[in-house]
């Protein structure tokens, strides 16, 4: 059981790791850029380790069909990616990523081309990645792994806790952004000024990563966000020159 379940985290984390460089890649290619993609700060994008297992649990018994492994490949991937899209929708008030304006897609969650795209990664772990990945875990016993699996569950668990707390941190400049954006609020200055400074007062840290990783968020409330940015920053520089005198 203990095997069981070191390798399924290592090859989570593996998978997560990969498919944070095919992000990355992407996102290079399209724009020139290279971006820290995903929720979580370090080089590792949960989902497709998620994804990944689905995969090798779902179709590992059909190897000798690959036309089946494509096309559940992407049943599965799209039913994962539209679900984790809801779900942080749910969790933290605003779509992550948005496939709207792309043809075939469905509510802006998931669209063809991308599930096509995940038909053939599908196909890439059934055929190259799993082959190589039991070779990798045969090259060293399993007290080495299982060492190797402890250090990365605690980074991965640290990362993930601070990423939560910043991520909720967005959630809240989210929600307190629609609302400075009510039409009444936005009449009134007065109003408006003293319900961002009580809006930012809790507020430890300014969610720059999650905002250049999804800039869906970015483009949305890009100008809010500034402002409460600028605030947060003014009320330092007061409360430094009140200390002084």
């Amino acid at each position: 059981m203990k095997e069981i379940i070191v390798y399924t985290f290592l090859i989570f984390f593996l998978c997560s790791f990969i498919g944070y460089f095919i992000e990355v890649f992407w996102v290079y290619l399209n724009t020139k850029k290279f971006v820290n993609r995903g929720f979580l700060c370090g080089p590792y994008i949960p989902i497709y380790g998620i994804g990944a297992l689905l995969i090798l649990l779902c179709l590992m018994r059909y190897y000798n069909d690959p036309v089946v492994v494509f096309i559940v490949g992407i049943v599965i991937t799209s039913a994962l990616e539209y679900f984790i899209s809801f779900l942080l929708e749910k969790v933290f008030h605003n779509k992550w990523w948005d496939y709207s304006d792309r043809p075939y897609n469905l509510n802006g969650r998931v669209c063809l081309r991308n599930s096509i795209l995940f038909g053939i990664l599908a196909l890439f772990i059934i055929y190259f990645l799993a082959p190589l990945i039991f070779l990798l875990f045969s090259l060293f016993p399993f007290k080495v792994w299982k060492i190797v699996a402890l250090v990365l569950f605690i980074i991965f668990m640290l990362d993930s806790i601070y990423s939560f707390i910043i991520a909720f941190n967005l959630r809240n400049r989210i929600i307190i952004a629609e609302e400075l954006n009510e039409e009444k609020i936005n009449k009134i200055p007065i109003i408006f000024e003293k319900r961002i400074k009580e809006s930012i007062a809790n507020f430890k840290a300014f969610p720059n990563r999650l905002l250049k990783a999804f800039p869906n968020i970015e483009r949305e409330y890009h100008k809010t966000f500034e402002i409460m940015k600028n605030y947060k920053e003014q009320t330092k520089i007061e409360k430094k020159k009140n200390k002084n005198k």
